[in-house]
């Protein structure tokens, strides 16, 4: 069992930058694969990045590539976000999430998941 919690979000003006972190409780959070996904109003929820058990292989989405960095502290039980050069179609709830083992980006694979912190990107 994993308990999940999102801070970080905020309001942000185009071109800025915010980092979202994600603090993790309870068994083994180093045998977890964990990633972000995002929902804007109105749309389904969308694969941002990823990252494996061991912290050295990341994955992203294409709308983020080259913009976000996804990271994580096994010893801390923490995830990180760094999100730069931010676009108003950015403006999501951003929710992390924790799946044992391997990753992959279907929101549906997750096991677990935080309450969402809110990312508010103005034009």
């Amino acid at each position: 069992q994993v308990q999940l919690v999102e801070s970080g979000g905020g309001l942000v003006q185009a071109g800025g930058s915010l980092r979202l972190s994600c603090a993790a409780s309870g068994r083994a959070f180093s045998g977890y694969a964990m990633a972000w996904f995002r929902q804007a109003a109105g749309k389904e929820r969308e694969f941002v990045a990823g990252i494996n058990v061991r912290g050295d292989t990341t994955y992203y989405g294409d709308s983020v590539k080259g913009r976000f960095t996804i990271s994580r502290d096994n010893a801390k039980n923490a995830v990180f976000l760094q999100m730069n050069s931010l676009k108003p179609e950015d403006t999501a709830i951003y929710y992390c999430a924790a799946k044992a083992y391997i990753f992959t980006p279907t929101p549906t694979d997750y096991n677990y998941w935080g309450q969402g912190t809110q990312v508010t990107v103005s034009s």
